[in-house]
């Protein structure tokens, strides 16, 4: 088996978008591509009102843009703005605490799909030829630790995550014969809103985990990030299985 040749990227001097850039992991990508040198920063929300404090903080550098997951005019009216775009963070998503004995399960679990799954191809669609223009780029998705292990009281919210590291799995391949670094990151207990809904507050870690963690793996070239300790945990375990399946090419093996 041959292993995927690494894309190793530094956001400094680069212009970014980040989807949900307005609060909890968002907001710290945000900060931490202020930090690290990125020049322009789109602030996909939304609301655009969301992205105010943001726009106090760093001025000109933070510019406001409506995107909603949802609903997919907003995805490609935002590629056509933002169509100077370097590396583009895709870290929206939504949070489904059920379990598929639940009444409503198909119901959840369709909107699960539509927000983590459909709207990852969506932007990916949207973005990857805006990418290819400006020189590659990077690519990034934020999964979860729940893609990889699935809890059954959360088990919907696992499967929409499954699904969309799956297709994180195909950009990594697509994405990287245009030169665009792809990265998949699997947060475990991170302190955002999801984990207050799921009751997790008092055992969760911070967001600045996830962010520094993301500019550090892009530049290392990395497909994976388990940015904290439950993570790690968990990327520990996955790493022999990554390394020989997930991140190498056997594609001389066919299908079958």
């Amino acid at each position: 088996m041959k292993s995927k040749v690494k894309i190793n990227y530094d956001v400094n001097g680069k212009i970014a978008l980040v989807t949900g850039a307005n609060r909890g992991i968002g907001k710290a990508i945000v900060d931490a591509l202020v930090s690290k040198g990125a020049t322009k920063i789109y602030a996909a929300v939304r609301n655009l009102n969301t992205a105010i404090p943001l726009v106090k903080r760093y001025g000109s550098k933070v510019v406001p843009v409506e995107l909603d997951l949802a609903k997919p005019e907003t995805i490609t009216a935002t590629a056509e703005t933002a169509n100077d775009v370097q590396v583009v963070i895709n870290n929206a998503g939504i949070f489904i605490a059920s379990t598929p004995m639940a009444s409503d399960a198909i119901d959840l679990l369709e909107l699960g799909m539509k927000i983590n799954v459909f709207g990852l191809i969506r932007v990916a669609q949207a973005f990857a030829p805006v990418l290819k223009i400006n020189g590659g780029g990077a690519f990034v998705q934020l999964n979860s630790v729940a893609s990889l292990k699935c809890a059954s009281n959360f088990a919907l919210h696992s499967a929409s995550k499954a699904a969309a590291y799956s297709i994180t799995q195909a950009l990594h391949q697509l994405l990287g014969q245009q030169g665009t670094a792809v990265l998949s990151v699997h947060p475990g207990l991170i302190a955002t809103d999801m984990s207050d809904a799921a009751g997790l507050a008092g055992l969760a870690e911070p967001a600045t985990l996830v962010a520094e963690g993301i500019i550090a793996a892009l530049k290392a070239g990395d497909f994976h990030l388990f940015p904290d300790s439950m993570a790690k945990r968990v990327g520990s375990a996955y790493q022999s299985f990554s390394e020989s399946i997930i991140e190498a090419d056997i594609s001389e093996y066919g299908a079958h």
